[in-house]
């Protein structure tokens, strides 16, 4: 059996009984059942009109032509989401070219979606448009569209965009709004991307202004963007072609608020700001991150917050650029610190090679040397612990945790902390202890809200294995083990 062949057995396998799977090929027709790949619909509009809540449609490998806009209008349940798929080990195209200018390319107006594996480009606005919650995109990429690659509005909250690009977008004929990512004007709270990347979009990487919401929050981890402001050939865009990284926030009245939080992200090479307030009133987190060569400021906060907005950049690394901070941001472990002294031995490349190449086989970014820290450097170690996993005794400042002379493992080196999902509704946790004691076990939202704790009680010496019901959408999440005062943290992705 073809490796794509039992991938797709194995997935199916999981599926309920009860779901269809409909297959759609560039030699398929309309009058087929769509149920087996053998009897593929021809298009997708006709595949989405069958589909309902835990079917899958699964897109063989090909270009996909459309004139009008892919609606997205049922939804799954949290229990049955509907799902959206590449086929395995195949790449479909859709190239939204035959729609009208201003015409969208496809719209999520439903819940409880997986969209993976897909190319979306030359639509008359933008690729995608989300307005619906816990939806996850993942493996996507968005480009050549004469708005934003993928926008999220009108409530959109809680949806996962997962190892994703966006790049060469550009609006005629002002060439003024097309970001990379714009969660923005009325969009909802909850919004995660993880390990995305965003370059050469005419205005900005991830625009957040806000206009017709106020107050949501949005986190952004694992983050790149450069070369926003300017055309893909590296010409300039023009005075109203904006060019920051990362723009957080901002509204028409200067009053609206965006939390936004940023963790072990990277900004370079952007025409202006690389992690930028514009005139934000809610609250913002710079957590290791990096920024390097921006032609404005690389960390912009200077304009007071809201009451009860607090800012904080922590452990985060400048290079090659400068900084407008506010006295009122809590600053600490920082590169400009005086403790510190930054130059290009610091790292083990400012060489940018490879950094819009080829994702990994798993869909996570490449592995690249840039702004990666060196053996040596006094950056390595540096940092104060903000909750999240590293390696050696501290956090390194920015967005790279180096692998590189780490020296002790982070808390107790016997405790082998490992968490991973085992159900559907449970997951499991694999942890050692030197001695008998009590331990707990906390789950938390990236954006800091705890969600579930649950004591172990009188834990002997010893590796164990311990399963604890967690209900969890979704998503990304931290859990959190704690012993005798001292604690560890695990990443899980929860699916």
């Amino acid at each position: 059996m073809k490796k794509s062949s039992l991938v797709l057995c194995l997935l199916l396998a999981a599926h309920y009984s009860f779901s269809v799977d409909y297959f759609v090929a560039t030699n398929g027709s309309d009058t087929n059942t769509g149920t087996s790949a053998e009897s593929p619909l021809a298009s997708l509009t006709t595949a989405l009109a069958k589909a309902g809540a835990g079917d899958v449609i699964w897109v063989r490998g090909g270009t996909y032509p459309h004139s009008t806009t892919l609606s997205l209008t049922q939804s799954g349940t949290q229990t049955d989401t509907l799902f959206l798929l590449a086929y395995p080990g195949e790449h479909p195209v859709l190239d939204f070219s035959g729609t009208a200018f201003g015409k969208r390319g496809m719209t999520l107006s439903g819940n409880y979606w997986k969209i993976k594996g897909f190319e979306m480009k030359n639509a008359g606005d933008n690729a995608l448009n989300i307005s619906g919650g816990n939806n996850t995109i993942e493996n996507c990429s968005f480009h050549d569209n004469k708005d934003t690659g993928l926008q999220l509005g009108k409530g959109a909250h809680d949806n996962q965009i997962i190892n994703c690009d966006s790049y060469f977008n550009a609006d005629p004929t002002d060439y003024g709004d097309a970001d990379g990512f714009a969660p923005k004007l009325d969009v909802g709270s909850n919004n995660y991307f993880y390990g995305c990347r965003a370059w050469y979009n005419v205005d900005d990487g991830w625009d957040g202004y806000m206009r017709g919401n106020n107050d949501v929050t949005t986190v952004l981890e694992n983050c790149w963007t450069w070369g926003n402001g300017y055309f893909k050939d590296g010409t300039d865009g023009g005075e109203k072609a904006n060019g920051n990284g990362f723009k957080v926030g901002g509204s028409d009245d200067k009053n609206l608020k965006h939390n936004f939080t940023l963790i072990n992200c990277l900004a370079f090479y952007n025409k202006a700001k690389g992690f930028d307030q514009n005139n934000n009133k809610g609250s913002m987190f710079f957590y290791n991150c990096t920024g390097y060569g921006n032609k404005g400021n690389d960390y912009s906060i200077p304009l007071t917050l809201a009451s009860g907005k607090t800012a904080e950049i922590k452990n985060c690394v400048l290079y090659n650029g400068k900084r407008n901070v506010a006295s009122f941001v809590d600053q600490e472990r920082n590169s400009w610190d005086t403790r510190f002294s930054v130059d290009a031995s610091d790292f083990l490349s400012v060489d940018t090679t490879g950094i819009s190449g080829p994702r990994k086989s798993d869909g996570s970014l490449p592995d690249v040397e840039f702004m990666h820290l060196a053996p040596g450097s006094d950056l390595i170690n540096a940092g104060i612990d903000l909750g999240f996993p590293y390696l050696g005794i501290a956090p390194d400042l920015g967005a790279f945790e180096t692998t590189i002379g780490v020296g002790v493992p982070h808390q107790l080196a016997s405790s082998g902390f490992r968490v991973f999902q085992s159900g559907s509704q449970s997951i499991s946790l694999r942890f050692g202890t030197d001695n008998t004691q009590t331990a707990s076990v906390s789950i938390y939202r990236l954006n800091g809200q705890q969600i579930l704790t649950k004591n172990l009680n009188a834990v002997p010496e010893g590796m164990h294995e311990t399963v604890i019901d967690a209900p969890l959408p979704a998503g990304f999440y931290l859990v959190r083990l704690r012993w005798n005062g001292q604690s560890q943290t695990a990443k899980l992705l929860f699916d």
